[in-house]
């Protein structure tokens, strides 16, 4: 049991990182990993010792995160601290602009889409864990990440800065 507390410890980083890019909120981001780990502990049984953890508790955070996502489709809720800078603070403007810049077409993009993004892109979880994490094929996982990339390209292609200005002479 400690060493499964150890580990699970280990991957709360991970965890809040990935809730965090799900969510968008600090706030409920913690609540995700809460539930997370309220559910692991509670199916620890459901747990297959030797199999890989942080697998099974993505798969859980994911599965909360649908039925959250799900049930809070009718109800309207007010974050009380978006005014909150939570990232490091870039070297130089145009870092944050573009960082910026991603978040927001990150958000925009399909949920499923931007999931697969995440976990490959952010978690470097291999296709083959992406997919079993997320309950999906493996050739599901790889034309979704082809959406999303695609989708991506467009949308910071229009959003550069230079982009739309014509040059006066």
């Amino acid at each position: 049991m400690n060493d499964f507390s150890a580990r699970v410890q280990e991957l709360i980083p991970r965890l809040r990182r990935y809730a965090r890019a799900l969510t968008g909120e600090r706030a409920a981001a913690d609540d995700l990993v809460q539930d997370t780990l309220e559910r692991a502990w509670s199916k620890l049984h459901l747990w297959r010792h030797g199999s890989d953890l942080r697998a099974w508790l993505f798969t859980i955070m994911h599965n909360v995160h649908v039925n959250q996502v799900r049930s809070r489709a009718s109800a309207l809720t007010v974050p009380l601290d978006d005014d909150i800078a939570d990232a490091p603070v870039r070297a130089t403007q145009s870092d944050m602009l573009e960082v910026r810049d991603i978040d927001a077409a990150l958000r925009r993009l399909p949920l499923e889409q931007r999931e697969v993004v995440l976990l490959v892109a952010l978690e470097r979880m291999s296709y083959s864990e992406s997919a079993k994490t997320l309950g999906i094929p493996i050739g599901t996982v790889m034309s979704r990440l082809a959406r999303a990339r695609e989708r991506l390209r467009v949308m910071l292609a229009d959003e550069s800065p230079g982009a739309s200005l014509k040059v006066v002479k």
